[in-house]
């Protein structure tokens, strides 16, 4: 059958209408009316930027804009929800992994040249020779000191492929020529675990700085050890804990609480609820738990203190936590980027949130501490605000509060001396590491062969070398009286030694002689 040619002009209108519509989807000179009911919000956004990209008069780099409306977008949800730029996202994720692939040491970029401070106990650089002190020149032929030094060039050089070598050049004191070492990349644990001693013949202790993925094995580990050398009582610190992964702390949880008692419940914006129960695996079901929190304890940390209390499990000790209930998902945005998306609120067993307000905004939320501080709270139990359509009872009648943090069964007051402050802040920010770097430099022999045993029980920090660290922070000039502290100041110098020589479980073993919290727990065992 023959084409009728009558219908020639309506099919070349339809054509044209069509090709106008299409066009009107591709010419930057459309309306502001829309062409499909369903192109709203992200065509909005994606129209925006091409309009910025093809006919903005200056060059603008979009993606920079892309990361600024992200984060807009996300400061208007909660303060959880965050955007994990693709510059940031391998260290997050290797922080979060608890491992990276690399030769395993601490180092400063001292003066022009890569410094090692020690290298990590068991990793690939230890087990090749490499030691506290030495300089790494060269990485396979390439110079590694000089003006030019950056810590993102040296990383990128150290780290790389599992089972891979890197040639170095290194210089030690004392050697007449650089050293030749070759070292192969491994995977190297980023420690999670800080601490694991015995404080007395049957009480163990164990800090935990976050909860990565390894953090359950090296608990596990640090726990077993510790029950072997008679610890029939613990003390489980997670101070300025900030959180990590729900299911490590669940996990963790699990160790202490019997066969089917609720752990944790988690509720999503349709409602649903995840319920999560202990199971048969435990090692310390029957030993007697303390857990130790302040205003730094947040999410997963609350999350254990939460089940533990609720449970009737173990006595919570120190000041009210963060408050911080709410689950985040990591998902990622096809670029190499991610954002950590808020899905789900999370209720301790009896019910609670421990969630704290955020509808004033972000500034507002993260300030609460200077609110704690004004309100007196930090130094009086009797400061903490509660709401009693926020309370609840736990199985054996004792009353838990909701509503933004852990509140704990024993209160202990914080030193809110600016001095003393700042000199915890200087010990473990790396200021006071820093120092005592240089000082090791000219000092190293002195601690040859000694044993950290012997380091305790025998090295004294001299008050020179007090007075050396006033003068290298300036306390005098910032008028900080430092004279009332010169004990602690003391303190925290040899740990930051102790550190340097001999790792982070002795640094936190020397830091906490005479510690106010372990003191209160040393107070209870003794009744």
């Amino acid at each position: 059958m023959g084409f009728d040619r009558k219908y020639l002009p309506l099919l070349i209108g339809a054509a044209v209408a069509a090709g106008v519509f299409i066009g009107s989807k591709l010419n930057f000179n459309d309306t502001t009316e829309k062409i499909f009911a369903t192109n709203s919000k992200k065509d909005k956004l994606n129209r925006l930027i091409d309009y910025i990209d093809y006919e903005y008069v200056d060059q603008v780099n979009t993606d920079s804009i892309v990361d600024v409306t992200v984060n807009g977008i996300l400061e208007n949800l909660d303060p959880h929800s965050v955007y994990i730029p693709r510059d940031d996202y391998a260290d997050n994720a290797d922080d979060m992994r608890g491992k990276f692939v690399g030769i395993g040491i601490s180092f400063y970029t001292y003066k022009d040249s890569i410094a090692v401070i020690r290298a990590i106990e068991g990793g690939p650089a230890a087990k090749a020779g490499i030691k506290g002190g030495d300089r790494i020149l060269y990485a396979d032929g390439k110079k590694m000191f000089g003006d030019s030094l950056n810590r993102d060039s040296i990383s990128a050089y150290l780290k790389g492929e599992i089972n891979t070598k890197v040639n170095l050049k290194v210089y030690r004191a004392g050697k007449p020529k650089l050293l030749d070492i070759k070292v192969k990349r491994k995977e190297v644990p980023l420690v999670s675990v800080d601490a694991a001693y015995m404080l007395t013949d049957n009480l163990g202790y164990i800090k935990i700085n976050r909860f990565s993925e390894t953090t359950y094995n090296e608990f596990k580990k640090a726990l077993s050890e510790l029950k072997d050398n008679g610890a029939s009582r613990l003390v489980l610190d997670l101070r300025n804990n900030p959180g990590g992964y729900i299911s490590t702390a669940e996990r963790i949880v699990d160790e202490f609480l019997e066969d089917d008692k609720l752990i944790l419940i988690t509720r999503n914006k349709s409602g649903e609820e995840n319920h999560t129960f202990a199971t048969r695996r435990g090692d310390f079901e029957k030993g007697k738990l303390y857990v130790l929190i302040n205003e730094n304890s947040a999410s997963a940390s609350e999350i254990v203190a939460g089940a533990l209390q609720d449970n009737d499990k173990g006595t919570i000790i120190g000041r009210r936590s963060f408050g911080k209930g709410l689950v985040q998902r990591e998902m990622s945005l096809g670029d190499g980027s991610a954002v950590r998306l808020t899905i789900a609120r999370y209720y301790t067993p009896t019910g609670r949130s421990i969630q704290k307000p955020y509808g004033n905004g972000n500034d507002a939320y993260y300030k609460d501490y200077e609110k704690r501080y004004r309100n007196g709270e930090l130094i009086s139990a009797d400061s903490i605000k509660v709401a009693d359509s926020l309370r609840y009872v736990t199985p054996k009648g004792k009353v838990v509060y909701g509503g933004g943090g852990i509140i704990p069964d024993i209160f202990v007051p914080k030193d809110t001396s600016v001095e003393n402050e700042t000199l915890q802040y200087l010990s473990r920010s790396g200021f006071m590491s820093y120092f005592i770097f240089e000082f090791l430099e000219q000092n190293r022999k002195i601690f040859g062969k000694m044993t950290f045993k012997d380091f305790v029980n025998s090295y004294q920090v001299e008050d020179q070398l007090a007075q050396d660290f006033i003068a290298y922070s300036r306390f005098s000039e910032a008028q900080i009286d430092m004279g009332k502290y010169s004990e602690e100041l003391k303190k925290a110098l040899k740990a930051n030694i102790a550190q340097q020589l001999f790792g982070p479980n002795a640094y936190e073993y020397i830091l906490n002689e005479g510690d106010f919290m372990i003191s209160k727990v040393l107070e209870l065992e003794a009744r």
